[in-house]
């Protein structure tokens, strides 16, 4: 048992040489969700707590962000984000996908679904409150109302 422990703490110290990228691409403020929808500044708060650290190029890493493995868990996720939308890119989305990304931002609002529960238990300043929910419903409906004129 002892030399299980012992490898398994040597395994855990070579492991912390394996890094991530924590790099950010630059952000062009004309390309960002916020700045083409003209959201008011409430709603970008919300999204700016909530949201960016997973979907944009305006990441914060904790400070958790330096252990292995929770690191490459930590990336995994954002890379996943990202895929799904990257606020800092949305002007690189045509309007078929921008519509598709407002249509699914309402939805996983709607239903609570983000942000996640694994990032609101250690963030807890994204627990949206019922008031920010409501905020976030009104100003994606009225997007999708918007497109669709």
């Amino acid at each position: 048992m002892k030399k299980i422990l012992i490898y398994a703490i040597i395994v855990f110290f070579i492991i912390q040489f394996i890094r991530i990228n924590k790099d950010n691409p630059p952000v062009k403020k004309e390309m960002d969700y916020t700045y083409i929808t003209k959201a008011p500044s409430e709603v970008k708060a919300i999204l700016k707590k909530a949201c960016y650290d997973c979907h944009s190029n305006e990441i914060n890493y904790p400070g958790y962000a330096n252990i292995a493995p929770i690191s490459w868990y930590i990336k995994e996720h954002i890379n996943q984000g990202k895929e799904y939308v990257n606020f800092s890119e949305y002007g690189n989305y045509n309007q078929y996908q921008k519509e598709h990304i407002n249509s699914a931002l309402h939805r996983v609002i709607e239903n609570k679904s983000m942000p996640l529960s694994s990032y609101i238990w250690m963030h807890k300043e994204a627990n949206l409150s019922h008031e920010e929910n409501r905020i976030l419903l009104q100003w994606f409906s009225s997007l999708h109302i918007n497109n669709k004129q």
